[in-house]
């Protein structure tokens, strides 16, 4: 069993802060925030579209989002495995041990995520019928006495976004789901999510437009507003589905600003409420 009195964070790091010289910063960051709040309980979750989607060009795959939604076929998932379970973890990894934190990582082979294949959907942001996305899943659920174990060590686990289907097939899942779910799942009060933008903006372009505060019906309308677009998109529908069953906020922020905003909230950033 989880202690209800611990409190547990939750944080997604995004493919576009694991390059340097944002992986450095995101790994000095979270080490403050761990000195800083030494009963908490963190645990992180990443992805790698970025990156996933800079390889397969090279190897001439073709590539295609719906909604910022990967469109996933056999040769993506292969390089979805060598990206993310691979290099981006193990650099994630060690990155964080260099700043102090004794990181472990995870991926499908851990049984970590447990996923079934997601059939066709409608999407938002995508066409008006449902969308067969290919080998993508669903969170079933996620090995939370793995987590709590490394916990108990002292441990932070580090769960790259790939899942294991019952039939032990590998499945691509959205890190946003991935994460949310998670929150859920081990009774997390916070969730942080962290992007290169670093922030919700009526204007992507224009950090001047951050909108600090944000509550599910703003950002339901931001949305069919058109002011959200892409992968924000899931980000904020997958925040509002973590506000809705019970997680306390959702902060979205920059590398450098994890400390920042589990320091003084809405400081940096956006946070969103119910």
């Amino acid at each position: 069993m989880i202690d209800t009195a611990t409190r547990i964070i939750v944080v997604k790091l995004g493919g576009d802060v694991l390059e340097e010289p944002a992986l450095t910063t995101v790994a000095t960051s979270f080490a403050q925030a761990a000195r800083e709040n030494t009963a908490t309980r963190f645990v992180v979750v990443h992805g790698g579209g970025a990156q996933v989607t800079a390889l397969c060009q090279r190897l001439g795959l073709t590539t295609q989002t719906i909604g910022g939604r990967r469109v996933t076929d056999e040769a993506t998932l292969d390089v979805l495995q060598m990206v993310v379970a691979g290099r981006l973890n193990i650099a994630l990894c060690a990155a964080l041990h260099r700043t102090g934190t004794h990181a472990v990582g995870l991926h499908a082979g851990s049984a970590a995520i447990r996923a079934t294949l997601r059939p066709p959907r409608l999407i938002t942001g995508g066409p008006p019928h449902p969308v067969d996305l290919g080998l993508v899943g669903d969170v079933v659920g996620f090995d939370v006495e793995l987590v709590q174990t490394l916990w108990s060590a002292q441990r932070v686990p580090v769960l790259s976004c790939l899942g294991l289907s019952q039939e032990g097939a590998v499945l691509n899942v959205n890190a946003d789901l991935v994460a949310s779910r998670l929150a859920i799942d081990v009774g997390a009060t916070v969730m942080i999510a962290v992007t290169g933008v670093g922030g919700v903006r009526t204007d992507a372009n224009n950090p001047n437009t951050r909108i600090a505060r944000l509550d599910t019906a703003g950002a339901d309308a931001a949305i069919v507003r058109g002011e959200v677009k892409g992968g924000m998109i899931a980000k904020l529908e997958e925040a509002c589905a973590a506000l809705a069953a019970g997680v306390k906020a959702v902060h979205i922020v920059g590398p450098a600003e994890i400390a920042a905003t589990l320091a003084d909230p809405g400081s940096v950033g956006t946070v969103l409420v119910a």
